[in-house]
């Protein structure tokens, strides 16, 4: 059966290129201006899940910057929970003080989408948008202290795309874990279910948060929507749909590769488990990036070739990792190694110590 695998866009590939720097936001023209302000209140000393508050502010606007959002867009990525909100305590500007300093550095466009995110009910934002309870020209009507507050088509659009950047950039197993079935929040006492507790956990991507991504995404395709904002370039221009049950069996089947729960001695068991996981998930990247570095062990190049295409692709159309053992730029690198021991005549080692020295050429 064949893989459902992607060619690799180059225009994608061409954008994210440059934000593999650590220092990209700093030399874009739109958000390096507003960068002091907000590394100033100590974003970079929080924790905040995978990583820093600095580290998800910057990976959501990296998402974004990939999806080609505007400028308001971005800086409600890189803000968008200075605030604080119902979910993070990080309040890193008074809103009832501060308001005017961030329309300062922000603009009034962003800083209304930043204080809007901040103050509405996110639970209820998902829920309903979930629930396909949008109005027919895109709006959408949320309820906040017994009053209806009233969500235009480009301020619906725009914290959908931000909330699914935002959540790509932060899941993985200790949220499925803490936070059970979100936007449907199930509350356990921490004494009697203090392993689920314990940060950061076995780091498992999430069994169940690309679905409502996805739910998110095709939320997009609402004719109020559709033409509100750039379309992000995941699950085919927010087309196609991923079942809860599919995602959740190719987390499953990835993991127990993983953890080596599957013979490695012959690949054809751990090769064709990888293959059912890409099959039922075919949106992320990192199963069919480990399936490229098997196919290339087996000296299938064809095969692995258009795994690390399909798998770079993904990559750059997430601008953020699934798997959050290690960072976005490390999966794009290693992925690009794997793509030239498959196109490069005799790249590829043949020795276990000899994968230590590999380097990407050119």
């Amino acid at each position: 059966m064949t893989l459902p695998l992607h060619p690799l866009d180059a225009d994608l590939f061409a954008r994210a290129l440059p934000l593999l720097d650590d220092e990209w936001l700093t030399r874009d023209p739109e958000l390096a201006p507003v960068l002091p302000t907000v590394l100033a209140r100590n974003v970079g000393q929080d924790w905040h899940k995978a990583g820093t508050f600095r580290h998800h502010l910057v990976g959501v606007t990296r998402t974004l910057t990939v999806w080609q959002q505007p400028r308001d867009v971005r800086l409600l990525g890189l803000l968008h929970s200075v605030y604080g909100n119902a979910f993070v305590d990080l309040v890193k500007f008074d809103p009832a003080k501060e308001r005017a300093r961030v329309r300062e550095i922000a603009g009034e466009s962003a800083e209304h989408l930043v204080y809007l995110f901040c103050t509405q009910s996110r639970t209820q934002f998902v829920q309903k948008v979930l629930a396909h309870a949008l109005e027919a020209d895109g709006s959408l009507v949320l309820q906040k202290d017994g009053q209806d507050h009233v969500l235009t088509p480009y301020e619906v659009a725009a914290f959908i795309i931000v909330s699914m950047a935002d959540t790509i950039e932060q899941w993985f197993s200790w949220q499925d874990d803490i936070f059970s079935r979100f936007p449907e929040v199930q509350h356990r006492n921490q004494k009697a279910h203090w392993a689920a507790s314990l940060w950061p956990g076995p780091m498992r991507p999430s069994g169940r948060m690309v679905h409502q991504i996805n739910g998110l995404a095709k939320a997009l395709q609402h004719p109020g929507l559709k033409d509100v904002l750039p379309m992000p370039p995941v699950f085919a221009h927010c087309s196609q749909y991923l079942s809860a049950a599919n995602e959740a069996a190719a987390t499953s089947l990835y993991w127990s590769v993983i953890q080596q729960d599957q013979p490695l001695v012959d690949l054809d068991v751990a090769t064709g488990v990888l293959e059912s996981a890409v099959r039922h998930n075919p949106w992320v990247g990192e199963p069919q990036m480990v399936l490229a570095q098997l196919y290339l062990s087996a000296g299938r190049k064809d095969d692995a070739k258009a795994a690390a295409e399909s798998a770079l692709h993904l990559f750059c159309a997430w601008g953020n990792a699934w798997d959050k053992r290690v960072q976005w730029d490390a999966w794009v690198a290693w992925t690009r190694i794997l793509l030239q021991g498959a196109t490069v005549e005799g790249t590829w080692p043949e020795r276990l110590d000899k994968l230590n020295n590999v380097a990407l050429r050119g």
